[in-house]
């Protein structure tokens, strides 16, 4: 194992850790055995640090030699987070899910990407995980229950936006941004928004007695928070270029979305303490957008109100005005008739 055994637990867990190699061993493939092993080695029982960085090297390296290879290691991944009911190895496949998004090769990426092949809000299917061993591992729990949520919104996020958020492979969304449709930038605009909407439901017992593995959720999050903060930056700047364009509903709904994020800003100051030049760029980016779509509104409004007053005149004048073929009334009873045709009469010579 490599680590010295403290504990009771920790004796117990190494024993179920050489219980699952031998189980792998004895029922997998030839071909799938290694996949298992390193799987089993990135993801054991033991709870007092993260899984070590050269396992989880070794699972990327082996996840990009081909797409069956791939495909066979998130399946391996996943089965191995829906069977536990550890808390210490489901935070580990959390973990491994989430560098996977960070650090994978793109045909590893792919595989993560249509697993399961019918999606869903649940995709992890954590939302009722619970390990009562001790009172800590049940708030463990909490976490892992959030941490779930947070990897299936990350993933649905990176749908929307067509590539993984985050990710070390590089993209350039600049030069693509501009010939986005507004619908387009609203609906990227608000998946990243619903990512930190979710980040903000972190548990509030943060770090639980020092646990490694937690400090560990926390720099991931902070790293995906500021890849977040950059996305949002190149989408605000651009409707800044193009405001004057915007519908009276896109406006509203681009408001609405904004107003989101700013009830978020109080939380993350406290959950990210050290500031960054781009997150005290966004908040400005925010606030000065904001003002500018409630000026928009308040044109809209203004505009709305003068062609209906427009209207509403030109309405009371054609009323006002007799057309030929019109009726005079009479009040007077003195004539023998209600009402004269109204016609042009022309003077005699």
């Amino acid at each position: 194992m490599g680590k010295k055994i403290t504990t009771l637990r920790d004796l117990i867990g190494a024993i179920k850790d050489k219980a699952s190699q031998s189980k792998a061993a004895f029922i997998s493939k030839p071909s799938s055995f290694s996949l298992h092993l390193a799987v089993l080695r990135a993801t054991t029982h033991a709870p007092s640090s993260p899984p070590d960085d050269h396992h989880i090297s070794s699972l990327l390296t082996l996840g990009d030699s081909s797409r069956a290879t791939a495909s066979s290691l998130i399946v391996i991944i996943m089965d191995r987070l829906h069977r536990t009911g550890d808390s210490t190895v489901a935070l580990k496949c959390l973990l491994i899910i989430h560098q996977i998004i960070k650090r994978g090769p793109f045909i590893l990426l792919d595989q993560l990407s249509v697993f399961p092949s019918t999606g869903g809000r649940n995709y992890l299917k954590l939302s009722a995980f619970r390990d009562g061993a001790t009172a800590s591992r049940f708030t463990i729990s909490a976490w892992i229950r959030f941490y779930s949520r947070y990897i299936e919104s990350l993933l649905y996020t990176s749908r929307i936006l067509g590539y993984f958020l985050s990710s070390s492979s590089t993209y350039n969304t600049d030069e693509k941004i501009s010939t986005f449709l507004n619908s387009d930038l609203i609906r990227d605009v608000d998946s990243l928004v619903q990512l930190i909407e979710e980040t903000v439901k972190l548990p509030d017992s943060l770090l639980l007695d020092g646990n490694k593995l937690l400090y560990e959720v926390i720099g991931l999050l902070n790293s995906d928070y500021l890849s977040t903060v950059n996305e949002l930056l190149i989408r605000l700047s651009e409707f800044n270029e193009r405001l004057s364009c915007l519908s009276f509903g896109d406006s509203v709904e681009l408001s609405f979305i904004l107003k989101r994020l700013e009830e978020c800003k109080e939380r993350l100051s406290i959950l990210f303490s050290i500031k960054k030049p781009s997150t005290e760029l966004l908040w400005c980016s925010v606030s000065e957008l904001s003002l500018k779509i409630n000026d928009l509104k308040v044109d809209f409004s203004k505009r709305k109100l003068i062609t209906f007053e427009k209207s509403s005149e030109s309405a009371r004048f054609n009323n006002r005005v007799m057309k030929f073929g019109d009726t005079v009334q009479f009040s007077s009873g003195r004539y023998e008739m209600n009402s004269l045709p109204l016609m042009i009469v022309k003077g005699r010579n």
